[in-house]
């Protein structure tokens, strides 16, 4: 088309992701009123609120989410809500989980009653304390697992512990995601 645009055509094509059902799997309770959605499993109990703007309906084992509208409020949330209600559901199912290496000399971690422990070459201990909802335990001394049903919170929690001590460019020490690879500097030279 040579940059020229049609008055009916959008700038940036947009996402089909709200058009794909969702297949709901065996053992899994749904309920959904005007404005809750909530599922239960096998692990657990997960709900949200959404706006009136996004239908959903279920019918034989598949959950459908259509816009309520020609808004672009209804387009943009009818995709974020097909995601977040297919969260919830391997949430239920299989959970979560996010892996942190501690990579450094005498770096080391261990987790007692409901506390994290973390030696990070500070003059002190970082004592973490592990919100409900949330699993963590030290699979080895440098080797952190965080586990839970709702994705968002495994991941945040995951980042404020590793804000403890970010990795560092010239060396690589800090707290790293599991295979993360971290791009090292070239240091100073005489």
């Amino acid at each position: 088309m040579n940059g020229i645009r049609l008055p009916n055509q959008r700038k940036y094509p947009m996402s089909r992701i709200g058009k794909v059902p969702i297949i709901v799997p065996e053992g899994i309770e749904i309920k959904h009123s005007e404005q809750n959605f909530s599922v239960k499993g096998p692990l657990g109990t997960l709900s949200m609120e959404y706006r009136p703007d996004v239908l959903i309906q279920i019918n034989d084992g598949k959950i459908e989410l259509t816009p309520a509208n020609e808004s672009k409020r209804a387009r943009s949330l009818w995709g974020t809500y097909r995601s977040l209600i297919e969260q919830m559901i391997l949430g239920v199912t299989q959970g979560y989980v996010t892996n942190l290496e501690l990579v450094g000399v005498g770096y080391k971690a261990s987790v007692e009653s409901n506390v994290l422990t973390l030696k990070v070459g500070l003059s002190h201990d970082i004592v973490h304390a592990i919100p409900e909802g949330i699993e963590i335990s030290c699979l080895k001394p440098t080797l952190i697992s965080i586990r839970g049903i709702h994705k968002q919170k495994v991941n945040l929690e995951a980042s404020r512990i590793r804000a403890y001590k970010y990795p560092e460019p010239y060396k690589g020490k800090g707290i790293l995601y599991e295979n993360e690879k971290i791009k090292l500097k070239e240091g100073k030279k005489k």
